[in-house]
């Protein structure tokens, strides 16, 4: 019965953590989505009287709830079903005057139309949302105040995503980052015990790669969206060096996802006595990498991990087998930990080269480089504004 109770507690637990971490990560857009709404039923209902505008904060929220380097291109495909939507809904007011079958024919012409001109998914089902609405609240009555309310709810949606509070690139990408560690994290962890059980470890890999094939497809998506999405905000006048060092860690953790599947295979060709040793050593490596996911942004965190990882790989460096198959499993241990050093921030394979091998007897990591936020607030100095500084310094 204890046992019972101890696991409900467990499961109980690990659902309200994922449940915190789920609210904690949206909050900020769901606030935002609230405020856009309101703001713009009240502009939309100062503007136009006598009516209810609720085109206005539907267009608003359906326009920010996405992903934040996405937003601006989501504002503007659903404005464009909106109004395909409400033009269709309008005109169909005005031949036939409304009714059942007016509603048939009027959601399969709107969505005709976004399919003839090869539009998104989202464009698609907005055209068909704007004709339902218009007619649904229409009356039979002609008025262009609801494709007002559309364009007033896409510009609030636009200001709020593209000006006032553009989308983090970096954060994205370093939250993407920590659920690849995660699975990283869980593919050694259960690496380890297959090792340590004598258990077929490719069989735990396999199971683990659907789960790491996520984050690792949203890492590179992210990735290719994020530069665009900064080219449309107000992000661009800050310093672009965030994201750029966000990108090499990608390309680096990309490498290092690499190098951990590398050791699970080698390691699951070596014999049972082998297998036994090196189960810690792959459950060291699964720790260091957790001390990576608990926080990128601090250093301490990484200079630990780096740390860590050269302790646990040292050895590897100083061993020589005759077993192919041992010596590959130990060359493994040593890529992983070099990918886990370049990743935490050491800048030169040479220095991790060194340290491995004993010449070099310490590593630095320097600073992560963090997001200014609202970037609007720390505009990067313009050349001449530099050019100014520079000749201050001189005289």
């Amino acid at each position: 019965m204890l046992n019972h109770l101890h696991a409900a507690g467990r499961w109980l637990f690990r659902k309200g953590s994922v449940v915190l971490e789920h609210l904690s990560d949206n909050m900020w857009l769901v606030l935002q989505c609230a405020i856009a709404a309101t703001l713009a039923w009240i502009i939309a209902g100062g503007l136009v009287k006598d009516h209810a505008p609720f085109f206005a904060p539907i267009a608003a929220v359906i326009a920010l709830n996405t992903v934040g380097g996405e937003r601006g291109t989501n504002a503007v495909r659903m404005l464009l079903g909106v109004v395909i939507g409400i033009v269709v809904g309008e005109l169909s007011i005005a031949l036939t005057g409304g009714g059942y079958g007016t509603m048939v024919v009027a959601i399969a012409v709107a969505m005709t139309v976004g399919v003839a001109f090869g539009a998104a998914r989202l464009v698609i089902a907005q055209a068909a949302s704007g004709a339902i609405l218009t007619l649904a609240f229409a009356d039979g009555q002609v008025g262009m105040s609801r494709l007002t309310d559309a364009l007033i709810g896409a510009g609030v949606a636009l200001t709020m995503s593209q000006v006032l509070f553009p989308a983090r690139p970096a954060a994205r990408l370093r939250r993407i980052e920590t659920e690849t560690l995660q699975e990283i994290v869980r593919l050694l962890n259960a690496t380890g015990h297959a090792l340590k059980e004598d258990e077929d470890p490719s069989l735990s890999t396999v199971d683990r790669l659907s789960a790491l094939s996520r984050p690792m497809a949203d890492l590179s998506r992210a990735k290719e969206t994020s530069h665009r999405s900064v080219r449309w905000t107000t992000a661009r006048w800050a310093s672009s060096e965030p994201l750029e060092y966000e990108d090499e860690r990608v390309d680096r953790l990309i490498i290092l996802s690499e190098s951990c599947l590398s050791l699970a295979r080698t390691t699951a060709a070596m014999d049972k006595e082998e297998r036994q040793r090196i189960a810690s050593v792959v459950w060291e490596m699964a720790a260091v990498l957790a001390v990576l996911a608990g926080d990128l942004t601090d250093r301490e965190a990484r200079q630990r991990a780096v740390d860590l990882a050269l302790n646990a790989a040292q050895p590897f460096s100083e061993s020589s087998v005759d077993d192919p198959v041992t010596a590959a499993a130990h060359l493994s241990v040593q890529m992983v930990a070099t990918d886990i050093m370049l990743f935490a921030g050491v800048e030169e394979t040479e220095s991790v080269v060194q340290a491995l091998s004993g010449e070099d007897e310490e590593l630095w990591v320097p600073h992560p480089r963090t997001e200014a936020w609202p970037p609007w607030l720390h505009r990067k100095p313009s050349v001449s504004g530099l050019r100014r500084a520079f000749r201050r310094r001189r005289r």
